[in-house]
C-alpha cells in the first residue's frame, strides 16, 4: 500500500501511525521521538522532539514537564490546546490551518505549565519540540479526573 499523502481528508489515522512508526504515548495518542540531542559529555540534551498523533476520542491528558515545550501543527483537522499555569485559570488555543478562525500552526507551553490536547477533527498530527530535553524523570501525569479550577 502506498504512502499516505497527509492533505488527503480521507486518510486514516491507523494509516498516519504505520506509516510513521508511531508507538502508544503514556498520557494518550501515538508518538515516535524523531530526535533528541546527545552531549557529547552526557547529561541532558539540549531539546527532543517527536511526532504525535491524536485521534477522534483520543487525548493528551492533563500533565505537566519540567521544560518548555513547543507544539507545530503538521496534518490533519485542528487541535484545541488547553494550558493552565497555576492550576487554576486555563487558557484555551486552537492549532490548525484556518488562520482566519483564530487557529495557530505553533504555541509554547512554558516549563511546568499544566497541559492536555484533544483533536477536534478525525485525527490531528503534530510536533512536540521540548527545551531542554524531554526526560521522563521531569514528567507529572495528573490525577484521573483533574481538571483547572
Amino acid at each position: 500500500m502506498p504512502l499516505p499523502d497527509l492533505r488527503d481528508p480521507r486518510v486514516e489515522a491507523a494509516r498516519v501511525v504505520t506509516a510513521l512508526g508511531l508507538a502508544p504515548h503514556p498520557e494518550g495518542g501515538h508518538f515516535r521521538e524523531v530526535w533528541r540531542d546527545r552531549p557529547a559529555g552526557g547529561g541532558r540534551g539540549a531539546g527532543t522532539a517527536i511526532y504525535y498523533l491524536l485521534a477522534a476520542g483520543e487525548r493528551s491528558h492533563w500533565h505537566r514537564v519540567d521544560a518548555a515545550e513547543a507544539w507545530h501543527w503538521y496534518a490533519g483537522g485542528p487541535l484545541a490546546l488547553s494550558l493552565s499555569a497555576d492550576g487554576t485559570e486555563e487558557e484555551l488555543l486552537q492549532l490548525g490551518p484556518d488562520l482566519g478562525a483564530g487557529q495557530r500552526p505553533f504555541a509554547v507551553v512554558p516549563a511546568g505549565c499544566w497541559q492536555a490536547a484533544a483533536p477536534l477533527g478525525r485525527w490531528t498530527l503534530a510536533g512536540c519540540t521540548v527545551s531542554p530535553a524531554f526526560d521522563f524523570a521531569g514528567f507529572e501525569l495528573a490525577q484521573p479526573g483533574w481538571a483547572p479550577g
